[in-house]
């Protein structure tokens, strides 16, 4: 199976995590984002929507991270980060769709504003972006932290709802998330970043 990503894409990252934990080998094909090759022609017509990550399992392409993960999950037996049991599958079910329309979408506007513009020679931060993005992600990390009091996985055993939900803070210093004094969710991300797939995913 091949992956078009990039490294610092945050959903490219939740797939990689997904893929190192399943034991499921990927060929990673690098999109170069700063050089905009994911709006070049060849790409386009991976995924019309321009963005990675992507996934090429013998001709069969599928986007969305979540989508890609869950895929992935199926595809391996006696894995257990994507329930089968249908209560247990729903609640995994439940925090991805969270993490979509709750979490990513301060954690991207933070991102883009404090660190992906640096690094691609975009100019300063806008102060408003920056403004609504704290806004929306500390609403959505307050939540959060007080959902992982007295849990240790945010369902009832590790699984894609964590790698997901994880994924982003890998950003957190760099992009200034307003996340630092919650003590349950540094907790528990502490507890992902200690997974053999977050320190391969590093090294990849």
């Amino acid at each position: 199976m091949r992956l078009y990503h990039h490294p610092l894409s945050t959903c490219s990252r939740r797939v990689v995590l997904a893929a190192h934990h399943l034991g499921i080998d990927l060929d990673l094909v690098v999109v170069d984002l700063f050089k905009g090759e994911q709006k070049a022609a060849d790409f386009l017509a991976l995924n019309p929507n321009h963005r990675v990550p992507v996934l090429d399992d013998d001709g069969f392409v599928l986007w969305e991270s979540y989508a890609i993960m869950q895929y992935l999950a199926d595809k391996a037996p006696g894995q257990t980060l994507w329930p089968t049991d249908a209560k247990a599958r729903a609640d995994v079910s439940r925090w991805l769709f969270w993490c979509a329309q709750d979490f990513m979408p301060g954690c991207s506007l933070l991102n883009r504003e404090n660190s992906i513009k640096a690094l691609g020679g975009m100019g300063p931060a806008d102060p408003d972006l920056v403004a609504r993005g704290e806004a929306l992600l500390g609403a959505a990390a307050a939540l959060l932290d007080r959902h992982l009091e007295g849990r240790e996985w945010i369902c009832a055993d590790l699984s894609l709802a964590d790698l997901a939900i994880a994924a982003p803070l890998a950003d957190q210093t760099r992009a200034k998330f307003p996340v630092s004094d919650l003590v349950h969710l540094q907790r528990w991300f502490g507890q992902v970043q200690a997974l053999d797939c977050w320190r391969a995913a590093d090294a990849a």
